[in-house]
Order: structure tokens, then C-alpha cells, then sequence
């Protein structure tokens, strides 16, 4: 085998376009697939990464998910949360024992669902689930993603455990020394911190969203708003701690993911925005920081604590407060939970699926 792989994603959106760049960048050859067909239609005569990254690039393009997994190594789903369930169901079928699949950001303990599909198939195949993404971005008018940057550091681990070496060695061959290890799904779940800090933002600037102005984000983490994402921070710590396992801090996300000085979470944004890397916050209320953090982020970790007897009552109180503003249901809304039955479960059971990827 070459130095370079093969990379089908699962996606067509910000994240999948600037993770493909990242691997085009690196000399590997990433194949996209949109579920929906939609995302790929302008992408056969080229993409152009900005920002961050700087290059055009042209990407192999599936046109079903039985293709996408037969011609690649590694498979990589990068999708808002709420497509990860339809997804799972349309490539598990193809999936073949020794493939590695990687899950970009995992959510809602998503792995333990697609194991779950491939252990009933008798495939073993190993699942690397990220707390985060690799890069932040968003996909411009056409065929062109701004790469706002490349993290340092992005956490993961693999199910089952036994295969967590050889997960590693191939998510640093593609790319590159940036990954973290965590002790299992458990870990990675609350490693996430996406949904506590898009509450706190999405919250402070609601009407910019409803609105659909252009507006900073990392300039509009005001000192409030900065100290809204430190206390919802105590509270994933809090659970964590109770569950004896080692997470990193908002502190330590911000000066990995962005690069800045650790200070406090509005004066890191400050310098995050001075920078020119603060991003740009959602110009509609119909965005993944409440549609898909919402239901995906926020209710797994109240879920959690619950669970284990430390209550995130901040996490709680922004899922009712969003359902109130959308008039819906959001706890209702997380597909991958409800198939789980996560409350059938203790704790223990929890704990050894985090490790095997199998809830028995």
C-alpha cells in the first residue's frame, strides 16, 4: 500500500469540504458522497479551500453509499448529528470486517448504534469517534470552503478498545500528530464541548440569527456570554469527574483548537476575532447550534447527569428554553437515543459498551 489512502465521507457541508482539503492536502485522495445528491452537484470540476488552507483540489465523487464504501480504505462521517442515523443505516450493509470508520463529531453515543448494525451482519469492523472535528470552517457560495482553522488537537477513541493502536496509527498516516487518546465513548461524549458553548452563543445572540445579519462570533462572546460557557463548562467537568475520567477544559479547547493564549473564554474569543479567526456566527435561526446541539449535545450530557447523580442544570434549562423558542420538542427529537433506550441500562453496562462498542 502507498502512503496514500483512500477516504470515502460520508457528507457535502462545511466540515466534509474542509476535511476533504486537509486530506488532499495531505496527499490522500478523499471521495465525497451527499446523501442527499444535492451537496456534490458542483464538485466535479474542482473545489478551492481558503483560509486556513489554501489549495484547489479535486475530489472523487460517490454516487450511493454501497460505492462509497467499496472504493475506499477508511470511511469518515462528516454530517450535521441528525444525519448520522440514516447514514449508519444506509452504509452499514457494505461495510466489511477490518474497515475503519471514523465519526466526525461523534454524538449521542452513535458508534454503540452502528456497532450495533455491523455486530448483527457477524462484520468486525473498528469505529473511531472524535470529540471534535479537525477543522472549523464554512462552505461558501459554490464549490469554495473557508478553512477557519486546523486543531492542534482533537481527542478520540476507538471500540472496540483492542484496535485503539491501530486506529491511531491510521488517523495520524491521514492526519498527521493532532489526536488525542481518550478512555472510550464515555469520554469522547463529554469531550464534545461544541453544544455547551453553541448554547451559550446561540442564546446571547438569538436575534442576530432570527435576523440573518453578518455578525463575529468571537467578538460577540461578550464577558457575559464568556461566563455562561464557564459555568456550563463546570457542570460536563462535574459529571466527568463523577465518572473518573480525564477531559479537557474550555480553556485548554480554545488555546488548541484556535491557537490564543489562555485567559478568559471572552477575552480568548477577543483574540480569536482580532486574529481574523473568531469565524462568523449562523445568519439564520434554523442552524446546527440549536437543530442539531440541541437535541444531539445537550440532552446526552443531561442525560448523563442524571445518570450519575450530578444534574446539569444549566444544559437542562437551555433545552427547554430552545423548545420554548421553537415551539418543538427537542429532547424528543434525538433519533440515535431513542433507539439506544440509553435508560434501560446502568451505569455499568454504559461503561463496558464504551469500551467494547457493544451494549448488551
Amino acid at each position: 500500500m502507498t502512503d496514500s489512502l483512500r477516504v470515502g465521507i460520508a457528507g457535502a457541508g462545511s466540515i466534509a469540504l474542509g476535511t476533504a482539503a486537509l486530506l488532499a492536502d495531505r496527499q490522500h485522495d478523499p471521495m465525497l458522497w451527499s446523501p442527499s445528491g444535492a451537496g456534490t452537484e458542483d464538485l466535479e470540476a474542482g473545489v478551492t479551500a481558503e483560509g486556513a488552507l489554501e489549495l484547489k483540489f479535486t475530489p472523487r465523487i460517490a454516487a450511493s453509499a454501497e460505492a462509497l464504501v467499496a472504493q475506499n480504505d477508511v470511511l469518515l462521517i462528516a454530517l450535521p448529528a441528525y444525519g448520522h442515523k440514516a447514514v449508519m443505516d444506509a452504509v452499514a450493509p457494505h461495510i466489511r470486517s477490518g474497515q475503519h470508520v471514523i465519526v466526525s463529531s461523534h454524538a449521542s453515543m452513535g458508534a454503540l448504534y452502528l456497532m450495533r448494525l455491523l455486530d448483527r451482519r457477524g462484520v468486525a469492523a473498528h469505529i473511531t469517534a472524535w470529540g471534535t472535528t479537525v477543522v472549523t470552517g464554512r462552505r461558501q457560495q459554490g464549490p469554495v470552503v473557508r478553512v477557519n482553522t486546523v486543531r492542534s488537537r482533537v481527542d478520540l477513541c476507538t471500540v472496540p478498545d483492542t484496535r485503539s493502536d491501530c486506529a491511531l496509527a491510521v488517523c495520524q498516516r491521514l492526519f498527521g500528530d493532532r489526536f488525542q487518546p481518550r478512555a472510550g465513548l464515555l469520554a469522547i461524549s463529554l469531550s464534545n464541548l461544541n453544544p455547551q458553548n453553541h448554547l451559550g452563543i446561540a442564546l446571547g445572540n438569538i436575534t442576530r440569527m432570527e435576523r440573518g445579519e453578518v455578525w463575529s462570533q468571537g467578538q460577540n462572546v461578550t464577558p457575559k456570554v464568556g461566563r455562561l460557557l464557564e459555568k456550563l463548562d463546570l457542570e460536563r467537568l462535574a459529571i466527568a469527574e463523577t465518572l473518573g475520567l480525564s477531559v479537557k477544559t474550555i480553556f485548554e479547547h480554545f488555546h488548541l483548537s484556535f491557537h490564543v493564549p489562555v485567559a478568559s473564554i471572552s477575552q480568548m474569543n477577543q483574540q480569536m476575532h482580532a486574529q481574523g479567526n473568531g469565524g462568523t456566527g449562523p445568519a439564520t435561526a434554523d442552524s446546527r447550534y440549536v437543530t442539531e446541539d440541541v437535541p444531539y449535545g445537550l440532552q446526552l450530557t443531561a442525560v448523563l447527569g442524571r445518570l450519575v447523580d450530578r444534574p446539569a442544570i444549566l444544559h437542562e434549562a437551555g433545552i427547554a428554553l430552545f423548545s420554548a423558542m421553537y415551539d418543538r420538542d427537542f429532547a424528543a427529537e434525538n433519533d440515535l437515543l431513542s433507539v439506544l433506550e440509553l435508560e434501560r441500562y446502568n451505569l455499568g453496562d454504559l461503561q463496558q459498551a464504551a469500551r467494547t462498542g457493544l451494549l448488551c
